[in-house]
């Protein structure tokens, strides 16, 4: 008598709703995708990083129904000097794109590459290295059926940053969408993300940076509120190299960020941060993996979440360091301010060290609004919903703080302030 297994039940009926594309140079990494899938099996609720986040509707065969959002506000960094590449439901649209030539960058789209492209020793190559201690299945997913993408080589600094624009324009969409990125020696990038994308999005953005190299990237998930998504960014940092991710989400049903990061060269530095502002029928999770592979380097995982209305938030994140990364700086915090009973955070912050000369820490805490501060500022007349603005304001200003460029933080926080007065 058989015995039922849902998980490989699971992963056999969404295979089977996908076509992967064939030949050229990705299809080897493709096939190796696809047996790392089969061999894994979807995410199920009962593997240990999937504990806090139910994957039902990112493993179904097809993508649940989202709404199109209909957005009044002027397109976000619309007011910044940027090179626009737009993606319509996971497809880049040319016609709504700027010329892809830009002096100190080059940039090609994954459909159409070439067999001599730079990207074919880069596709996949960190995605699976990702996979090692923690399976990563959904990754493997997109390396396998990703049917677009763009293909970004920064060969010195170019003098505009490169924006990655989402729309969603139908309600069924499923969006598989994977990034190559690779700033040579000496070069650096900034990339900026925002957009809904889909009704469901897997997305996976490998970035491997050269020694001295430099990567910026500032993402919004916006107002959509029935978004679903897992996002996964797999970084590879080489000798005195700098990394720096930071997220601001705004509602969505469910949306999983993952982040995986290996410092494989002396005196690097990787700092990822995040904030999050969700209510009602909101899960959110981080989920970081830091691995410290070489001597003298520093990294920072810095996370916050306002939740309210039974919204849920996860941290997951964990700082490895080998035996030889003596003189490492690491530093983790994750924290949530629940504006009701009914809103539960849920952290696992991790730890493990190999090395004796090291500063590692990291903390995790939950609380509601500081009552006394609150007092404090409505006694000098500011109204209570205002009050608890500028408090949301300033718990989140530890992980805002981690964006590098002023200007774009200014943005990000001049938006907050409006999402949250429209949501009184």
């Amino acid at each position: 008598m058989s015995v039922a297994n849902p998980k490989a039940d699971t992963t056999a009926a969404r295979l089977n709703a996908l076509t992967m594309p064939t030949g050229g140079w990705s299809e080897p990494a493709r096939r190796d995708a696809l047996t790392r899938v089969q061999a894994m099996g979807l995410p199920h609720r009962r593997d240990e990083y999937w504990r806090y986040t139910t994957p039902d509707s990112l493993n179904a065969p097809e993508a649940p129904s989202a709404a199109v959002f209909d957005d009044d506000e002027a397109p976000l960094f619309s007011a910044h000097d940027r090179l626009k590449l737009v993606f319509v439901d996971g497809v880049f649209d040319p016609a709504q794109s700027d010329d892809l030539s830009h002096a100190g960058v080059e940039i090609g789209r994954l459909a159409d590459a070439s067999d001599l492209h730079w990207a074919r020793d880069l596709y996949g190559v960190l995605e699976a290295r990702g996979q090692v201690p923690v399976a990563r299945p959904l990754a493997a997913l997109n390396t396998a059926f990703a049917t677009d993408g763009v293909l970004i080589r920064a060969t010195g600094t170019p003098e505009r940053p490169v924006s990655l624009v989402y729309l969603h324009s139908d309600p069924e969409s499923d969006a598989t969408l994977h990034h190559v990125i690779r700033v040579e020696a000496g070069a650096s990038l900034t990339v900026m993300e925002h957009g809904p994308a889909a009704a469901r999005l897997n997305k996976v953005m490998e970035v491997d940076v050269a020694d001295n190299g430099a990567f910026h990237h500032i993402r919004a998930q916006g107002r959509d509120h029935e978004r679903r998504a897992v996002t996964h960014m797999f970084a590879r940092l080489g000798s005195e190299s700098v990394f720096k991710s930071f997220t601001l989400t705004v509602n969505g049903v469910l949306t999983r960020n993952e982040c995986v990061i290996e410092l494989t060269g002396d005196d690097a530095v990787a700092h990822v941060a995040g904030a999050a502002v969700g209510d009602g029928d909101f899960h959110h999770d981080d989920t970081v993996f830091i691995t410290h592979d070489a001597m003298n380097c520093e990294s920072r995982q810095v996370f916050k979440k306002v939740l309210r209305n039974g919204a849920t938030g996860v941290f997951q994140g964990k700082i490895l360091v080998k035996q030889q990364a003596q003189k490492t700086d690491g530093y983790q915090i994750s924290q949530a301010l629940l504006l009701d009973g009914d809103s539960v955070f849920l952290a696992k912050p991790e730890l493990e060290i190999y090395a004796d000369d090291v500063a590692c820490s990291h903390g995790s805490t939950t609380g509601a609004i500081d009552e006394t501060a609150l007092f404090y500022l409505r006694s000098r007349g500011v109204p209570r919903a205002d009050a608890e603005d500028l408090l949301v304001l300033s718990f989140l200003a530890e992980a805002m703080a981690e964006i590098e460029d002023p200007v774009i933080a200014s943005d990000l926080t001049t938006r907050l302030e409006g999402w949250l007065a429209r949501r009184r």
